[in-house]
């Protein structure tokens, strides 16, 4: 399987490489597609900004050490491959790309006009707007490295691919 480690500061980098993904076209080197991996983003960037759901919570006692040893990991950009996530937060199958790009966009847009209250995290309880937006880019991150864009020569084998396949 092929990674890309991505590294972003902020979430309209990770905006840029949906749109650059969409636009050139991607091969999925994990389980997600980028409607997916978009839409997951919208829902945990949303959870920031309206509530995660009150059982979330039970690792409340457990935030300190999750912040002192997962959290500067994570913004690292090593973040763990293959854990699994709670339900609710696991795409379905199926999703327009184009359609939850715009979305993430949209989600992204909203946290950065947000002015109220921001939600703790599950896992490691209140950060600063600054620190949220730094985390998601790199949850984004993370995701988006398992897609792969096609390159201009991929477009041109497959452009040709179909001009010939016209022509029979």
């Amino acid at each position: 399987m092929k990674y890309r480690k991505l590294l972003f500061e902020t979430m309209n980098e990770s905006v840029e490489e949906t749109n650059r993904l969409l636009e050139s076209g991607y091969t999925k080197n994990g389980n997600w597609s980028l409607g997916q991996i978009c839409s997951h983003m919208t829902i945990t960037i949303a959870a920031s900004l309206d509530g995660y759901p009150w059982w979330m919570s039970i690792a409340a006692p457990i935030r300190p050490v999750m912040r002192a040893l997962m959290l500067p990991k994570l913004l690292r950009g090593n973040s763990p491959k293959g854990m699994k996530t709670a339900g609710q937060f696991v795409p379905p199958q199926g999703l327009d790309d184009a359609a939850e790009v715009e979305k993430f966009a949209n989600v992204v847009k909203r946290f950065q006009a947000h002015e109220g209250k921001l939600y703790p995290h599950p896992g490691f309880g209140k950060l600063s707007k600054k620190r949220l937006d730094h985390f998601h880019a790199m949850h984004a991150a993370h995701h988006l490295g398992f897609l792969a864009p096609k390159t201009n020569s991929q477009f041109r084998i497959e452009l040709t691919r179909l001009t010939d396949a016209a022509k029979n």
